[in-house]
């Protein structure tokens, strides 16, 4: 007598066997049978698939009522976009080309938007502002993805920030020269020498004052106030090393400076007001950090007086996080920072690169990138998670509310955030960030992660892709 034919078991077994094919694979042997059909329509098997690529899907942007088949639509379809992305094919986005810069792009600001709320670009009146190599800043409007007006040529220019505030855009090039350009028009506001062929520029504003802090090749920070680049002060921070580690605290309260190129240099905190309202017979009020060196800084958003750092430590060679708290001592005649550890832990990492990330999304998370790989820390010093998805080495990462956005020379599909990067010649601008990595904490809340999808090089691209991603 025949054995007892149990479909549901055949059923079972196929749909593990599917479970080691590829997409492409899948669908071939989907043609097999009827039998072999059905199994590779399971429900289970395409989300399984979605989830291994992306791990974060919204079917919702389907509006199937066809549930059973969802995940496979979706799997199909976000892959078909992706596809046509990275070859640059016309078709679910937007791409325009800005062309005109003839050396290589080395800074792009985003004007007319408040980045802190994620506005919707495209139902603006956006400006990209860009400085080149070739010794010109261009500004561009986003829609109409055209040349609004272009500055005369000038020495290669360095770097480029912006006070979006007062509607201007500040620039360095290789003689050391500052120059403030008035964003609608073009217009040069104002220039101060400096005589620095590499100058970090940290633009911030106090109450409806405008100051930019310059780091200086010389090892100073000089301080101007006002788009008409008048000098308020100067103070040397590291002496015959260039200043390239310069950033704010998020109440302005306090200035971190200091330099990645002498490990035996420790950085130093700056209490802001004796920088930009200085006291004739005082010097700028400052105070060294106690670490050795300095491979970066960050403060962090929710606690603007706690200062974490990544230096080289003292026993090991290895390098260390320690997280400070920063404070002003007053007394009746004379004050005094204070600069008190908190915490401390080595990171136990095979960092070659001389290039370290750091950013901070609160109070109890950490962000760290150094070649193609990420690491996330509490300030306890648990490795709260780690991402090795890139194939190049990070020029960048962002923390935006909850989420991680990485960039490399392989750039990330995009939806929902906004980020601005650049490469070569051309500038690529990438709209609406989506993640495909999540991290679940014990807490249940969750960090996204991006990873850039490749693009063609040498192009000014701006994407605007459908809500594929929800």
């Amino acid at each position: 007598m025949d054995p007892p034919h149990h479909p549901h078991l055949i059923s079972d077994c196929l749909i593990h066997i599917f479970t080691f094919l590829s997409e492409e694979d899948l669908v071939s042997v989907s043609s097999v049978c009827k039998e072999w059909h059905e199994a590779t329509e399971t429900p289970w098997l395409w989300r399984r698939m979605c989830l291994q690529r992306w791990s974060f899907c919204n079917l919702a942007v389907l509006r199937s009522e066809q549930v059973n088949h969802s995940w496979k639509r979706y799997f199909l379809r976000r892959c078909h976009l992706e596809m046509k992305m990275t070859k640059g094919r016309a078709g679910g986005y937007t791409c325009h080309s800005l062309r005109g810069h003839t050396g290589r792009v080395v800074g792009l600001v985003y004007l007319h938007a408040n980045s802190d709320e994620l506005p919707e670009l495209w139902n603006g009146n956006a400006i990209v502002c860009s400085a080149s190599t070739d010794g010109t800043v261009r500004a561009w409007n986003i829609q109409k993805a055209e040349l609004l007006w272009c500055s005369p040529v000038q020495s290669p220019l360095t770097g480029i920030v912006k006070d979006e505030q007062h509607e201007v855009v500040i620039t360095a090039d290789l003689t050391g020269l500052i120059k403030t350009w008035q964003c609608q028009t073009g217009q040069e506001v104002a220039s101060f020498p400096t005589a620095s062929p590499h100058c970090t520029l940290l633009q911030y504003n106090i109450n409806n004052d405008w100051f930019l802090s310059v780091g200086t090749s010389q090892g100073s920070v000089c301080t101007l106030a006002g788009s008409a680049l008048t000098k308020k002060s100067s103070i040397m921070v590291c002496d015959s090393f260039k200043v390239n580690v310069l950033l704010v605290s998020p109440d302005k309260k306090w200035i971190t400076a200091g330099t990645k190129d002498n490990d035996d240099l420790s950085p130093k905190v700056i209490f802001t007001e004796s920088l930009t309202s200085p006291s004739e017979d005082e010097d700028p009020l400052c105070q060294s950090v106690p670490v050795i060196g300095c491979q970066a800084a960050v403060f962090i958003p929710t606690q603007p007086a706690r200062l974490v750092i990544i230096h080289r430590s003292e026993h090991l060679n290895n390098k260390a996080l320690t997280v400070f708290d920063v404070s002003i001592k007053k007394t009746k005649y004379k004050s005094e920072i204070q600069v008190q550890q908190m915490e401390s832990f080595l990171l136990t990492l095979d960092i070659r690169s001389s290039q370290i990330l750091l950013e901070a999304k609160d109070s109890n998370c950490i962000v760290l990138a150094a070649d193609q790989q990420l690491w996330v820390y509490s300030l306890k010093g648990a490795l709260l998670a780690s991402f090795k998805e890139h194939t190049m080495p990070i020029s960048s990462i962002s923390v935006v509310r909850s989420f991680l956005i990485s960039n490399s020379k392989n750039y990330p599909p995009v939806d929902r955030f906004y980020t601005l990067h650049y490469t070569g010649r051309f500038i690529l601008l990438l709209l609406k960030v989506t993640y495909n990595k999540c991290i679940t904490h014990s807490n249940g809340t969750r960090t996204g992660y991006l990873q850039k999808k490749q693009v063609q090089p040498f192009q000014i691209t701006i994407q605007k892709l459908p809500t594929l991603y929800g």
